[in-house]
């Protein structure tokens, strides 16, 4: 599995690469969290505001920041 947060650099963007990382461990499954900063990852995705959650290619949510509980129940 991979999981991909979609970020600026701001506070909310590394909240949610961190709520990812715990919410992989959680569920246990195997996979990797990257963080991928910068205009043009947003762009590809048609993401207009960040933060964004990727999984496994596809757009899961845009603009929101997660908790850890929400995004383990997208897992």
């Amino acid at each position: 599995m991979k999981i991909e947060v979609l970020s600026t650099g701001c506070r909310k963007c590394q909240t949610l690469y961190e709520n990812a990382q715990t919410a992989l461990a959680a569920c246990g499954k195997g996979g990797e969290v990257i963080k991928v900063e910068g205009v043009a990852a947003l762009l590809e995705h048609g993401v207009l505001s960040p933060p964004a959650l990727v999984i496994d290619g596809e757009l899961k949510v845009s603009g929101k920041l997660l908790s850890a509980d929400e995004i383990q129940r997208m897992l």
